[in-house]
């Protein structure tokens, strides 16, 4: 009696797993909120795995190739998937550049430290703008749409299929004149009135010079900043529903070509 286990393995699917994996696992280490690093790695590896393992379900069966050909896949695989995650992360940072204008103007910067887990180097406006824009997007279930632009890509670029890497660069250039745009839109109005203190201090200093008014323009500012800034984290819910719309027609422009 032979008790030998012998357990089949496609190797097709197997490749197809493996590619599968490495473009998600590359999208999910740059492309917010998944790249924030309070997410444990373990916790990450297993969403990419378990992602690569329904995209494999529904994928064509590939061709067993040899080892030159495989690990070129794997790299095209993994310039794919951080490509795709690179633009969605320039498309969030709308909300940190905000915040790090509000931080400059209010005279906040200099108080300024580095956060290991968003990877962030800013004052308190940068840090709030940022974790704020994190749970929206998990509240929202905003990273489901995010999800399901990665994996209509999958359509777009089969696997082991080179990129068109033009589209992509100008996908890029559109999110960052877009990520400007988005971050005047959310600190624009606390900018005017900031500005606006500064040009009172500076008559109030023409007529009165003895009174030295430019001594409150730090107290006077972060008043006003601390005061007004609940309207602008009020505001990001609809600034971040439009991000992930943003985000997701961005990644249908890129899988589309063009």
């Amino acid at each position: 009696m032979d008790a030998t286990l012998h357990i089949p393995i496609n190797a097709g699917w197997l490749e197809a797993c493996l590619l599968a994996t490495v473009r998600i696992t590359a999208f999910v280490v740059i492309a917010p909120p998944f790249s924030y690093n309070a997410i444990p790695a373990r916790i990450k590896g297993m969403l990419a795995i378990g992602l690569a393992l329904a995209m494999t379900a529904r994928l064509p069966a590939r061709a067993v190739s040899d080892t030159g050909p495989f690990v070129l896949s794997l790299l095209l695989e993994l310039v794919t998937g951080a490509a795709l995650g690179l633009l969605v992360f320039i498309v969030f940072s709308a909300v940190q550049a905000a915040g790090s204008l509000l931080d400059t103007f209010g005279g906040f910067a200099m108080a300024q430290v580095f956060d290991p887990q968003s990877m962030v180097n800013g004052a308190q406006f940068t840090r709030l703008f940022q974790m704020t824009a994190l749970a929206l997007l998990f509240a929202s279930d905003g990273y489901q749409l995010i999800i399901a632009g990665l994996v209509r890509s999958f359509d777009a670029v089969p696997l082991g299929g080179a990129l068109d890497l033009t589209h992509p660069v100008t996908a890029m250039t559109g999110a960052l004149t877009q990520m400007f745009l988005a971050s005047m839109q959310i600190a624009g109005p606390l900018l005017v009135v900031l500005f606006l203190a500064d040009a009172g201090l500076g008559l109030l200093t023409r007529v009165a010079p003895a009174l030295n008014a430019f001594a409150m323009g730090f107290p006077l500012k972060i008043m006003l900043l601390l005061a007004l800034g609940g309207l602008a984290v009020m505001g990001l819910g609809h600034v971040v529903a439009g991000m992930v719309a943003g985000t997701t027609a961005h990644l249908a422009e890129v899988g589309s070509g063009g």
